[in-house]
């Protein structure tokens, strides 16, 4: 593996990993979650222990089995006991969406954070950065010469490094693979130092896309790094993956990954062909309060599942258990799921699982997780980095 793609090596993390070790395969497939605990007040969201460490190891071996770093992304499941477990498999550090989620991670200990995506370090956020930077070891992103010249205010005198974005084809962020140059050199001429590139497939994230969103992540990383090099930036790192395109990793473009949804799954995985229903470990337990005809209501809507709904999305969420029926209508409080056929309906006040669309969204949502292990609540975990968007 490229040292480059390490930064200073595995953080050092205060505390003992909370997620005990289990004896599990490669395999991230299992039987679907025991009956729900009976005394849950719903709605909640559940996370069921034993698939979330099949797909924390799954991920961990894969990135091992690749000879990539893996730098999993913190904001899917915000939480110091998931983060600590993702050290304790191998991770070489995390990467957060904001510098608030930056400065909850490095409070709990974590000194290894990459912040991705091209942070405007203007006033308040600026003095942060620096602050972050005198603590831990840092990168951000960039993807402008304007951008840059912000950060360097802000980090100059520091060890902290700059990584360039790279449009890979999801179009939002990031220059064109090939203009790489004047924003690295814009780096160094301002004092810091060029870690490397970066980019986020995001096209993934559209239906029959995931193969070829893989194919222009290797790509994008290739022709970026080259044109470091013709530019004179000594630059090693090739930071890419999103979970729809972490089976499909091209070897050799990569020599870091940044998955997130890995560690949950949502509905979203499922209906793009990145996860079974057995790797979903995050669901929301909700009441059935009332049936008319084949329409069942249950009492988890927009503020626990989250609002996502892709154009290609079968429903606002998912039903595991029931994975013909669909949530045709969210309100706040209340989704209405229709059954096809005549499958047997769940009785009125029967607890039933929901996958989210989303789940990086309802966990946003939540104050903590509640952790299920053979049909029991085992633990509370509270979602520590909520509402740290800025």
């Amino acid at each position: 593996m490229d040292d480059s793609s390490r930064g200073n090596g595995t953080p050092a993390v205060t505390g003992p990993a909370t997620l005990p070790t289990l004896e599990v395969g490669h395999n991230v497939a299992m039987a679907l979650s025991p009956p729900l605990p009976a005394d849950l007040e719903t709605p909640c969201l559940m996370v069921d222990r034993n698939v979330l460490e099949r797909n924390l190891v799954a991920m961990a071996d894969l990135a091992r089995d690749h000879g990539l770093a893996l730098r999993p992304h913190a904001k899917t499941h915000k939480c110091v006991e998931i983060a600590r477990r993702q050290v304790a498999l191998g991770a070489v550090g995390l990467t957060v969406a904001t510098v608030g989620e930056a400065e909850l991670f490095a409070d709990m200990g974590f000194t290894d954070l990459f912040i991705a995506y091209p942070v405007w370090a203007a006033g308040a956020r600026g003095l942060r950065l620096r602050a972050l930077a005198e603590r831990v070891t840092l990168r951000v992103g960039a993807d402008s010469v304007e951008g840059v010249e912000l950060v360097a205010r802000a980090l100059t005198g520091t060890a902290a490094e700059v990584v360039v974005e790279v449009d890979s084809g999801h179009h939002r962020t990031g220059v064109a693979p090939g203009s790489v140059g004047p924003v690295a050199s814009a780096v160094q001429r301002y004092g810091l130092n060029v870690a490397g590139v970066f980019t986020f497939p995001g096209h993934s994230y559209s239906p029959g896309r995931r193969e070829q969103a893989a194919v222009d992540e290797a790509r994008a990383l290739l022709e970026a790094d080259a044109a470091l090099h013709q530019a004179g930036v000594s630059a090693g790192l090739r930071s890419g993956g999103s979970t729809p395109t972490a089976a499909l990793v091209q070897q050799g473009a990569l020599n870091e990954m940044r998955p997130g949804v890995y560690v949950f799954n949502d509905a979203q995985q499922v209906e793009l062909g990145a996860a079974d229903w057995d790797a979903v470990a995050l669901t929301a337990a909700a009441t059935v309060l009332s049936r008319h005809g084949r329409d069942v209501v249950l009492d988890a809507g927009s503020k626990v599942l989250g609002a996502d709904r892709p154009v290609w999305a079968t429903g606002s969420g998912r039903l595991p258990d029931f994975p013909e029926a669909r949530i045709g209508a969210l309100a706040e409080h209340h989704a209405t799921v229709t059954f096809a056929g005549d499958a047997p309906l769940p009785e009125l006040g029967s607890m039933v699982r929901v996958a989210p669309n989303h789940v990086c969204a309802a966990v946003n949502l939540a104050d903590q997780l509640m952790i299920i292990s053979g049909g029991v609540v085992v633990d509370q975990w509270q979602v520590a980095a909520r509402g740290r968007n800025a």
